[in-house]
């Protein structure tokens, strides 16, 4: 798991559900779970709901970075189909 966040590429995000499934985790609430206890050294902020937007007591922190990268975000939202990142299959 801490695998797959650390290989999000700059500019790119990926769901708790997408990490989960190619975990093979059985719940995107898992990850959620692990990135709130081993993140420190992570891009946590490359993470996000597949809504799109981050909760509600990490946006601004976490938009900002990702702006920053060059994930593009509209209305406070993340554009997942412009930069939504796929994870490889071995």
């Amino acid at each position: 798991m801490r695998d797959l966040v650390a290989a999000i590429p700059v500019g790119q995000v990926s769901t708790y559900g997408d990490l989960a499934a190619a975990a093979g985790l059985s719940s995107p609430r898992i990850v959620g779970w692990i990135m709130r206890t081993d993140t420190a050294d992570l891009p946590w902020h490359r993470v996000v709901p597949a809504s799109g937007r981050p909760a509600a007591h990490l946006a601004a922190r976490q938009l900002e970075r990702l702006r920053a990268e060059g994930v593009p975000v509209t209305d406070d939202r993340v554009a997942l189909r412009d930069c939504r990142w796929e994870i490889p299959t071995s």
